[in-house]
């Protein structure tokens, strides 16, 4: 099932509780501003996430598939609520990025699979900002 292919590409696992912001001034997700967060899978496959200052986020699944929605912040994770392709009921949590562009950390994504997430410089400018 193809429900949630870039959400689940960021990945953590659980959902999270609590008061959502989008926070363009957290300066944890700094990093992620106007540059490329890519999630690196087992089998090689990148999937790729750009987050915008004004809550919208765009990406790129693993299997090159667009979807687009909104994030916010909760407690030590940004959240994921996918609007695109498919509406999603609920959020995806991930922890918040790690050092600032070209660090890396390991996550796990909602299958299961170990994945190795890094933020790399650049990358916004040639989207369309569109999604999918």
């Amino acid at each position: 099932m193809r429900l949630i292919p870039v959400l689940f590409s960021i990945a953590a696992a659980g959902l999270c509780a609590g008061v959502a912001v989008a926070d363009p001034d957290d300066s944890r997700l700094e990093p992620a501003f106007g540059n490329t967060v890519i999630s690196t899978y087992p089998d090689g496959r990148t999937a790729k996430l750009w987050l915008q200052r004004d809550g919208s986020y765009t990406g790129q699944g693993r299997r090159g598939g667009g979807s687009s929605g909104r994030w916010t912040v909760k407690g030590d994770e940004v959240c994921l609520k996918q609007s695109r392709p498919i509406p999603a009921f609920t959020s995806f949590c991930t922890p918040l990025p790690s050092g600032g562009a070209g660090g890396s950390w390991a996550a796990k994504a909602v299958t299961g699979e170990q994945i190795r997430v890094r933020i790399v410089k650049g990358g916004q400018a040639s989207k369309s900002g569109k999604g999918a």
